[in-house]
């Protein structure tokens, strides 16, 4: 192809017909009258510089230069209508629809603001991405309305990495900031969270079924809190007990009963006194006090079987304190405490079967709850890492009541799972990953995860297949319903790196010669 400069303009290729007539097929524009003005020719649109193309056929037409083009040059005479041409002089390159978001720019403009904590680098943009449930939740308006986080994925996603980042290491450097995990996994025989831990002055508060446990009492008055609200939390929490210890079989209605008479009795004994435990509790379940005003109108054999309801519950918390009595039986352990910006509940030395890994996080909860109704005005993001152990079971329910109340005392709940089958559908555990506003998906490899990650948080139908192909370190961002899903890149400095790696067993260590 051959270019030559300061031709004629020409919007058309001749045609046959054209070609007999160049001179008026090149005619050039008359220039502007502001040119030929003394003083106002600086106001003038600067003249195009035109080139005249040869194609491969030997057919001569005009360009404009960048700045008059006015999108694809269309065919314009006659000749070309008459025959149907209508396309532009140059062909389009095939594209679809998702490709083409990149044409308008405020696809890849920031998808963020800088409000909240950096959150990583958008893909699409290469702008870095801000992020914050608590400060979304307090901007003006609102950008949300739930302070619930999800993050799911694979393990070996970088999901772990990203939560240390995300939720813990950075927030926490904000004024009034602090951050409470439920530490599972196991890392050289404790939490992975505890060199975060101790590096900002704290103590992993660390449960076993051994000696070396801190103890976690059922009655704690930091759970009851001398108030109607933490008593019947307290209470509630009683009568998951024995769904936890059969295996799903929650207490009856009598069951109930008997536990509440207890629970009434052991607390009114005991006020003013020492603190009761859940050995005392243990003590009073199946004795039935029978002018107890409640139970005005219960005859003989009502009574009989509230007894025997109570007894049948003595045996449950018999068998509790005989299996977990190094967590359960006792006051709770002076090391049970929240030490600064950073805590971590490490149950990482528990069984991963039975019912003492959701007790332990859900009484861990309930006395979380209690502690920060004393700390007013101090914002804490509660991450939970394999929070299908409490949202999977009997404790769903209590842990969706509480989102009200965790809202309102400042908490911010992350949970962390893995696939959708951590959780049942329809269950009350369900509900509250449904109302999480701020959702974080990294890659799923099974097709049905992925369908359920994009289907449930409202994705673009065609995701399904990125995020079954996502990188390590790579996610979808999904912040409310209205917004469009981002793809962010975790990025780290190389402290975090060092802070949240989470491979140190299978890292191999150079052997000296």
């Amino acid at each position: 192809m051959s270019v030559t400069t300061n031709k004629p303009r020409h919007t058309e290729p001749a045609d046959t017909a054209d070609l007999a007539a160049p001179a008026e097929a090149l005619e050039a524009p008359k220039p502007s009258l502001l040119t030929r003005i003394p003083g106002l020719k600086i106001f003038a649109a600067p003249e195009a510089t035109e080139v005249q193309v040869s194609n491969e056929a030997g057919i001569l037409f005009g360009e404009w230069a960048p700045f008059e083009s006015k999108g694809s040059i269309l065919r314009v005479k006659k000749s070309a209508a008459a025959k149907g041409l209508y396309a532009p002089l140059a062909p389009g390159a095939p594209s679809t629809t998702r490709q083409a978001e990149i044409l308008n720019t405020a696809k890849i403009a920031a998808p963020t603001g800088v409000d909240g904590v950096s959150a990583g680098r958008d893909v699409l943009s290469q702008t870095a991405v801000s992020k914050d449930a608590v400060t979304d939740y307090n901007a003006n308006p609102r950008r949300v309305t739930s302070t619930n986080c999800l993050l799911v994925g694979d393990v070996g996603t970088g999901k772990s990495a990203y939560g240390k980042c995300v939720y813990v290491l950075r927030p926490v450097i904000l004024r009034q900031r602090r951050a409470v995990v439920f530490d599972k996994k196991n890392e050289d025989g404790e939490g992975e969270y505890s060199q975060i831990v101790r590096f900002f002055g704290g103590k992993p508060i660390r449960f076993a079924l051994d000696k070396t446990s801190v103890r976690l009492n059922l009655l704690d008055p930091e759970i009851s809190g001398n108030n109607d609200d933490g008593q019947n939390n307290q209470l509630a929490f009683l009568n998951t007990v024995p769904a936890l210890m059969r295996e799903g079989q929650g207490a009856d209605e009598w069951e109930r009963k008997a536990l509440r008479l207890a629970y009434r009795n052991v607390m009114a004994s005991f006020e003013g006194e020492r603190i009761p435990t859940t050995a005392d509790l243990h003590d009073r379940l199946g004795i039935i006090d029978r002018s107890d005003s409640s139970l005005y109108g219960f005859n003989a054999a009502s009574l009989e079987r509230l007894e025997a309801s109570g007894a049948a519950m003595r045996l449950i918390f018999n068998e509790l304190l005989e299996h977990f009595g190094a967590i359960f039986d006792g006051e709770t352990s002076a090391g049970v405490a929240l030490n600064g910006k950073v805590s971590s509940f490490d149950i990482s030395q528990l069984p991963d079967t039975g019912p003492v890994i959701p007790m332990v996080m859900g009484l861990s909860n309930l006395w979380l709850l209690g502690r920060v109704r004393k700390d007013r005005g101090i914002r804490t993001n509660v991450v939970i890492e394999e929070a299908g152990h409490i949202l999977g079971g009997p404790l769903a329910v209590q842990q969706r009541s509480n989102i009200k109340l965790s809202r309102g005392l400042g908490i911010s709940n992350i949970y962390c799972m893995h696939k959708e089958t951590d959780v049942p559908a329809g269950s009350p555990g369900m509900a509250v990953i449904e109302e999480a506003q701020t959702v974080h998906i990294f890659r799923q490899t099974r097709p049905q995860s992925a369908q359920w990650c994009a289907s449930t948080f409202g994705l673009n139908p065609e995701s399904v297949t990125e995020i079954m192909a996502l990188p390590n370190g790579h996610h979808f961002l999904k912040s409310a319903a209205d917004d469009p899903e981002i793809e962010i890149e975790h990025v780290r400095s190389d402290w975090e790196i060092q802070m949240t790696n989470t491979d140190g067993a299978l890292v191999e260590t150079p052997v000296e010669a």
